[in-house]
């Protein structure tokens, strides 16, 4: 499925808070923030039918000057062939093939942590963060919203900063549950891509995206994403952004809307 918290499980998210938080004033001890938005995306995933999800999160975020914190409480509808089953956000579902049917309901909860600046240097404009995430099973399994399993990704976040550019890429490693009727594989993830700065409030950016596939004998997942991220004031944010996929387990299509309060 390619939610991935609103793109934001992604680089979406990192894109998205490097931009704004980066760029606040470097003695700010704390601050608290809150995003919402919606994304629909459309694909067969392998399968024989169209299976289309919409994904609403819901995500509190606590940073420090040299951690943050998050929490993304999802609602998920999804219009598939029954039998389908969703691994999780960001990634490919396991398609059915009994008639077309629409789920929804709460999604899987999502915790992080992200460690800023592990290493860093002023001299070569270069950063780098860490960040663990659990997704809980919550979603309803019985609906096929969820494999009702704890998956763990580690991931680390590399930052290279220019005047108008900043380049980004991401490497991580996703360890799944055992869900009982669901075969998955433990996967690699990657990201590379970058930011370009418009004016003060307004940058556009590319980023492609990779993922081993969790199910044996598929293609892995890899999708470019374009994305528009504007600054209203201090308070209010807002991402736009749309993706395509490149083969048989990717997304055809997606767009999405993220709103930040900060």
């Amino acid at each position: 499925m390619s939610g991935l918290t609103l793109r934001a499980a992604g680089l979406f998210g990192i894109v998205f808070i490097a931009m704004s938080t980066y760029a606040q004033a470097e003695d700010e001890v704390s601050a608290i923030s809150w995003s919402t938005g919606i994304e629909y995306s459309s694909g067969t995933y392998g399968g024989t039918e169209d299976i289309e999800d919409t994904y609403v999160p819901v995500t509190v975020r606590f940073r420090t000057e040299r951690a943050g914190f998050e929490l993304t409480v999802p609602y998920l509808s999804v219009t598939a062939p029954t039998g389908t089953t969703v691994t999780d956000p960001g990634n490919q579902p396991v398609p059915g093939s009994g008639p077309t049917v629409t789920e929804s309901g709460m999604g899987d909860i999502i915790a992080g942590a992200t460690l800023y600046d592990v290493l860093y240097s002023d001299a070569l404009g270069v950063a780098l963060d860490l960040t663990g995430k659990i997704k809980f099973g919550t979603a309803d399994k019985d609906k096929g919203l969820g494999t009702g399993e704890q998956d763990f990704t580690v991931r680390a976040d590399v930052y290279k900063f220019f005047e108008q550019f900043t380049l980004m890429g991401s490497a991580g490693y996703k360890f799944r549950g055992d869900p009982a009727d669901v075969d998955l594989d433990n996967v690699i993830l990657g990201s590379i891509g970058g930011a370009l700065t418009v004016t003060d409030d307004t940058r556009i950016g590319l980023m492609f995206d990779y993922r081993e596939s969790a199910i044996a004998e598929s293609d892995n997942v890899s999708e470019l994403s374009a994305f528009l991220a504007h600054n209203w004031n201090d308070t209010w944010h807002m991402q736009l952004y749309a993706f395509s996929g490149f083969t048989d387990s990717s997304a055809d299509w997606g767009v999405g809307i993220l709103f930040e309060i900060s």
